[in-house]
């Protein structure tokens, strides 16, 4: 049989009464004098107390403080942001494809650089309110490389399901095949050779004006694919990067 717990009863009798009543005094004293040795520490310590919390709170508002000043300088950097083709070019690729990241935030774009190995044609993605998502594919290769239609059909095929795209664009620092200017203008593909990729990033000239993107955010993309959501998570973006000669 499983034993019962052992349970309290009130006291009985005079004596019983009179231990339960001195046991109840004595915790109401201890009680009392936690309370006042509590009190008397705190009053003690407390100018201490109010210094750290005043420490604490200006450390808070210096790094709030600074954050928003670097935040304006960066702002400040990204808009007079001009790359030559001749920093282009010195690039490797993966500098190659923050440098359009770069490029993308100075014209407003909410942007990463999520390039990798099985990054299913996208270096880059950037988001805009009104123009929806974008997803850039870098090349970089010599001045007189060129990309072929075979770039173009693998943008097309993954831009839209993959990453859910409105607006798909091939950059390169070197030049297009006639044949994938025409397949990426029939389709929707947008490409940026030598020559836009320098009024682009050297004059400045914004993407969506360079590009004459619309407003709306209805595109061929999400008309005809839904994406997946299983983009790559993007690296920590470092600072804008250009090589100096």
């Amino acid at each position: 049989m499983p034993r019962r717990s052992p349970r309290l009863r009130p006291p009985r009798g005079g004596r019983e009464q009179a231990a339960a009543a001195a046991v109840a005094c004595a915790a109401l004293w201890l009680l009392a004098k936690i309370a006042t040795a509590t009190w008397q520490a705190a009053v003690r310590i407390w100018p201490w107390l109010a210094v750290l919390a005043a420490l604490a709170l200006g450390y808070a508002t210096w790094r709030f403080i600074r954050e928003l000043q670097a935040r304006k300088v960066r702002a400040q950097t990204l808009a007079r942001l001009r790359i030559t083709l001749a920093q282009l070019d010195a690039m490797d690729d993966r500098a190659f494809e923050f440098a359009l990241r770069d490029l993308l935030l100075r014209d407003g774009w909410n942007a990463q650089q999520v390039g990798r190995q099985g990054d299913q044609a996208a270096d880059v993605i950037g988001e805009d309110r009104q123009r929806g998502r974008i997803v850039l594919q870098a090349k970089h290769t010599t001045v007189a490389g060129k990309v072929g239609s075979s770039v173009m059909y693998q943008v097309k095929g993954t831009a839209g399901p993959a990453h859910g795209a409105d607006i798909a664009v091939v950059v390169t620092n070197g030049s297009f095949t006639r044949d994938a200017k025409t397949w990426g203008e029939r389709h929707q593909v947008h490409w940026i050779d030598r020559d836009r990729l320098h009024r682009w990033a050297e004059h400045g000239t914004p993407l969506q004006d360079l590009l004459r993107l619309p407003t709306p955010r209805k595109t061929a993309f999400r008309r005809c694919l839904k994406p997946s959501g299983e983009n790559p998570s993007p690296e920590p973006s470092p600072p804008i990067r250009i090589p100096q000669h």
